[in-house]
């Protein structure tokens, strides 16, 4: 729920330092960092499982980081919880459970709070699954990305079509609340593969379809060695019929690389997408948590053994630096400007604690390059916005007066 303002006078530093007299949402984000393999393009912070996986030293450590963490959120109600990764699905079900039951026993997570678990088909067992809804999951994201075997090898993944067919079957019927990650311009890719993708997938009428494009990170194996992938004009016209096919079918492109029935938004990356609060806890885990006068974001040490071992020592943090006024608007545009209907326009004074005005420069460019609605009362691109939303969101990187 959106949190508003008491009628105030602006203290005298308002155009300096952020001022809350309500703090934002909080989620809760929990990485697990291991997978079976590494996909050649994933730049997440994931690892090749070792022969033994740690996994009750690495809940243990988490239920400690938690620990550590409450002063930074004591006494907040956290609204949703997302555990990620790499491959969370790797974990038993009874050390998900022990995970939740240590959540719930330190933070007052709201009764209908959403709980989503990343799983990878590879890893699918019908009873695992089951356990992961009884011990209270009740969203799965599964990392199908394609239901073309071609193209799953060409990506490196652990699973075939059958395997995610199954996979997506069985998860519906567990859990309901289920989404698809799915890629697009993979290699060698054509429109018509790519349409028969969209078909595999709306066959199954999930609640939720995230698509994303295939791009080419740095330190990733296909960066280094890229493999032949379509070209722009073909990647777009594969997004646009897509999309088209998706409308079609019923579901609302909410945010830049999400489409959901209605009802069935991703409360947890909406929270991110607002530029709500959200603490972060496992390897290389994010945070982003506001105070009453400031805003901080932290980072976790990203390898699991020296994770362990700093969790071990008291002290998991690698960075904890304070967000600039400079950069606010842009923290704050990168994530708002990626919905479809953006946000109201006093969502910006409401999460980031200082007044429109500082982002008054940017915005009025914005809306006359025709990137940005200009009605006053929104912050929502506009179709050429969406489209070409990184040059909308740089306008942002240049400093407030």
């Amino acid at each position: 729920m959106s949190v508003g303002f008491a009628s105030r006078a602006l203290p005298v530093d308002a155009l300096t330092r952020p001022h809350f007299s309500a703090l934002p949402p909080l989620s809760l984000y929990v990485h697990i960092p291991w997978c079976v393999r590494k996909c050649p393009y994933c730049d997440f912070n994931s690892h090749a499982a070792p022969d033994v996986l740690p996994e009750d030293a690495y809940v243990e450590a988490l239920i400690t980081d938690l620990e550590s963490a409450l002063p930074s959120i004591w006494g907040r109600k956290v609204s949703t919880m997302f555990i990620g990764g790499g491959t969370p699905s790797l974990f038993s079900a009874a050390a998900i459970d022990r995970l939740l039951a240590a959540v719930r026993a330190r933070v007052p997570l709201s009764p209908d709070a959403e709980i989503t678990l990343e799983a990878n088909p590879g890893t699918f067992e019908r009873e695992k699954f089951a356990g992961f809804y009884a011990a209270g999951i009740n969203r799965l994201s599964l990392g199908i990305q394609s239901f073309d075997d071609r193209c799953l090898r060409a990506l490196g993944r652990i699973h075939g079509t059958e395997e995610a067919r199954r996979a997506a079957e069985v998860a519906l019927m567990i859990f309901g609340n289920v989404n698809f990650d799915l890629m697009f311009a993979l290699p060698e890719q054509t429109p018509a593969d790519a349409a028969s993708d969209v078909a595999a997938a709306l066959a199954f009428a999930p609640p939720h379809l995230s698509f994303y494009h295939l791009t080419l990170e740095p330190n990733t194996l296909f960066h280094r060695h890229p493999p032949p992938l379509p070209d722009d004009e073909t990647a777009a016209d594969i997004e646009d019929a897509m999309c088209a096919a998706l409308d079609r079918a019923g579901y609302v492109h909410y945010e830049t690389s999400a489409h959901a029935k209605p009802g069935y938004e991703c409360r947890h990356n909406v929270n991110y997408w607002r530029f709500g609060d959200y603490l972060g806890i496992g390897a290389g885990a994010h945070s982003k948590l506001s105070f009453a006068d400031r805003i901080v974001r932290q980072l976790r040490f990203k390898q699991p053994k020296q994770y362990l071992e700093r969790v071990a020592r008291g002290d998991a943090l690698q960075e904890n630096m304070e967000i600039t006024r400079r950069d606010l608007p842009f923290e704050f545009m990168l994530n708002a400007l990626r919905l479809t209907d953006g946000v109201p326009a006093g969502l910006f004074a409401e999460r980031t604690g200082m007044p429109l005005s500082i982002a008054a420069r940017p915005i009025a460019e914005a809306t006359r390059r025709g990137l940005l609605d200009p009605d006053p009362t929104v912050l929502r691109p506009t179709p050429l916005g969406r489209r070409f939303l990184n040059d909308l969101q740089s306008l942002f990187l240049e400093s407030p007066r």
